[in-house]
């Protein structure tokens, strides 16, 4: 994530402290009295223990403040463990405000749903765990099935003709001597490179420091979900498109390799990375606006159809378990035609 533990945990908490909370229904006041010390220290677990993203801190914050309407939970720097455990009467007014809650969240899709109540499956695991409850009423919170929904992903063809324009735009921009125009393409074609090349989440490939890419042995360093570290071999498109970059900064800038962030002095910005892969494929005439996930599940795809084994593209994307993989991963049912023609034992006869 950040440079350092300390000032990744700093940065997370202010951006956690200045989210302002969806309003879901009037707040009633003292809901839960002892709540706040609770959640409080549950969101410093998840930060220091578990690693959390900012992306679920924030959001789990944002969930418990709905349910056990607290306008803001604030984060001063210190959480003390709360004295006593909770009683049987807290226990049945959390379960209330959580019952209530869901009521609520009826309007939602399923998935909305679904991430609500993982949010609250996960806060009273952990009261239990912790030994702040005797008994466990995780289990009696329900998920709603979530319809399988596959990404979408670009054929070779796209894929290839994206590479090809973005190339384009470098070699023309650079034909002209026009710097930003450069700068804002050698960009493109890097972070594209690392997501359909490498196989990258966009905050991976935007927060890549210059001193994880290895260009003599074409493997990057990266930090992935949890602060877990996974080794990402580059193909050689992708080395070059980030030699590029590097090579940019270091004749504008004086020294690239100073720069602590591949894409600069501080991580490039995942907004602004949505809005150069979209420019991108509107450039190379996709039919459809193109998200970075996008190239990333390209990425999977087409290295298991050419073949890639189910548990190596595990590794490569930095998935904990082979079901992650699974949902990230299909398989076009004329290569599954192919496949039981190919091995089935009735199959056809050669001749």
């Amino acid at each position: 994530m950040q440079g350092t533990f300390c000032y990744r945990m700093k940065e997370s908490r202010e951006k956690l402290q200045s989210k302002t909370p969806l309003k879901s229904s009037p707040p009633q006041k003292e809901a839960w009295p002892r709540g706040l010390e609770f959640i409080r220290n549950y969101l410093y677990s998840l930060e220091f223990i578990d690693s959390a993203s900012d992306h679920t801190l924030r959001a789990y914050k944002v969930d418990l403040e709905q349910v056990f309407y607290f306008s803001r939970v604030t984060l001063n720097g210190s959480a003390d463990r709360p004295k006593a455990p909770l009683s049987e009467s807290e226990l049945t007014q959390m379960n209330v405000l959580i019952k209530q809650a869901q009521a609520r969240w009826g309007p939602l899709s399923p998935a909305s749903r679904n991430r609500k109540t993982a949010t609250m499956k996960s806060f009273l695991g952990w009261l239990h765990r912790e030994g702040f409850t005797e008994r466990d009423i995780s289990a009696t919170l329900h998920s709603p099935k979530v319809p399988l929904r596959l990404p979408k992903h670009l054929s070779v063809d796209e894929a290839i003709s994206l590479i090809r324009s973005t190339q384009a735009q470098v070699n023309k921009a650079r034909e002209l001597g026009d710097t930003v125009e450069l700068h804002v393409a050698t960009q493109t074609l890097a972070l594209i490179a690392l997501l359909y090349g490498g196989g990258l989440r966009v905050s991976e490939a935007c927060e890549i420091e210059n001193k994880n890419i290895d260009e003599t042995r074409g493997t990057c360093r990266v930090i992935g979900k949890g602060a877990k570290e996974r080794i990402v071999a580059l193909p050689k498109l992708t080395l070059l498109a980030v030699h590029e970059l590097r090579s940019f900064l270091r004749t504008t800038s004086g020294d690239a390799a100073a720069e602590k962030y591949l894409f600069g002095e501080r991580p490039l910005s995942t907004r602004m990375a949505y809005d150069l892969v979209r420019r991108a494929g509107a450039g190379a005439g996709l039919l459809k606006p193109l998200h970075p996930h996008a190239l990333r599940h390209s990425y999977a795809t087409h290295l298991l159809r050419s073949g890639a084994n189910l548990r190596v593209l595990q590794a490569l994307l930095g998935h904990a378990t082979l079901q992650a993989t699974s949902r990230y991963t299909h398989v076009g049912i004329d290569d599954l035609a192919r496949t039981l023609e190919a091995h089935h034992p009735l199959k056809t006869p050669s001749k």
